[in-house]
């Protein structure tokens, strides 16, 4: 099984050059560019699903997604698909208006949502959704049941944990681990997205993951993005992509980079 994570950043780009971002291009939309990128103020759905359809994956796990992308991204990426809301998500009809208008004024206020993709062979066959916090704001985990055609089934928790509080992201992690332990009963379990913790610098949580929990590693210590297994065999451990994969022809023969984060890859034996 091939897996990928990405936090899609609300479905914006995020160039390299800080010079790139500037009041002109957030309030009135002008695009900026240097020699090689572009900083551009517009709806990137259509990047961001060719980027998604052209990895080479089974499962894949989002965050920050925005929530009405959830049926184009499935789509093009020949998948199913479920989602879990998180944030900002009242009126949703206006959020999504106004972030169709100008999408980095508006920002995370959009609303978001942890979104998973499943390609055939593989369907999604029970899906759950638990609030682990609501302050300072929603974080939620997304469960799946996945089977397969010849009846195997496997696990799936995506989550996104709280940004810039490290205990309150490990108090969350834990509590999603243990809840889709009890959930998976059993069955081979990948659990991952933006943990928002880094384990050179905050080593305890991924200690409890893999002595309390039996999730395998190799962590990337430098990563707050993961994806852990636990009865599955590590073919490839989980890496950042470089950031040449999520990069688009952007205008006027400039890039885009898509999204603040890299996305992340792992392939698992099944048992």
């Amino acid at each position: 099984m091939r897996a990928l994570s990405w936090n899609l950043f609300h479905g914006r780009d995020f160039p390299p050059d800080p010079a790139l971002f500037t009041w002109r291009s957030r309030l009135l939309r002008v695009t900026e560019s240097n020699e090689k990128y572009a900083q551009v103020n517009r709806p990137l759905l259509h990047e961001f699903a060719e980027t998604i359809a052209a990895r080479e994956w089974d499962v894949a796990l989002l965050q920050e997604a925005p929530p009405r992308w959830l049926g184009p991204l499935s789509r093009a990426a020949g998948a199913s698909g479920t989602c879990a809301l998180t944030s900002r998500n009242f009126a949703p009809g206006l959020r999504a208006a106004l972030a169709w208008l100008n999408p980095d004024l508006i920002a995370s206020n959009e609303g978001g949502s942890n979104q998973l993709l499943v390609r055939p062979p593989w369907r999604i066959h029970h899906v759950m959704r638990f609030t682990l916090t609501l302050r300072p704001e929603r974080r939620a985990m997304l469960f799946a049941r996945l089977r397969g055609p010849d009846g195997r089934q496997v696990a799936v928790a995506n989550l996104h944990a709280t940004a810039g509080d490290p205990p309150a992201a490990a108090r969350e992690v834990l509590a999603a681990a243990e809840t889709a332990l009890e959930l998976a009963a059993g069955t081979p379990l990948l659990l991952g997205g933006d943990l928002n913790l880094r384990p050179h610098r905050t080593p305890q949580p991924f200690e409890d993951l893999e002595q309390r929990f039996g999730f395998r590693g190799p962590f990337e210590a430098h990563s707050i993005d993961h994806l852990l297994a636990l009865g599955l065999d590590v073919v490839e451990p989980a890496h950042a992509l470089p950031d040449s994969a999520r990069e688009v022809r952007g205008p006027h023969g400039r890039v885009l980079r898509l999204s603040d984060h890299p996305s992340v890859a792992a392939s698992f034996g099944m048992p």
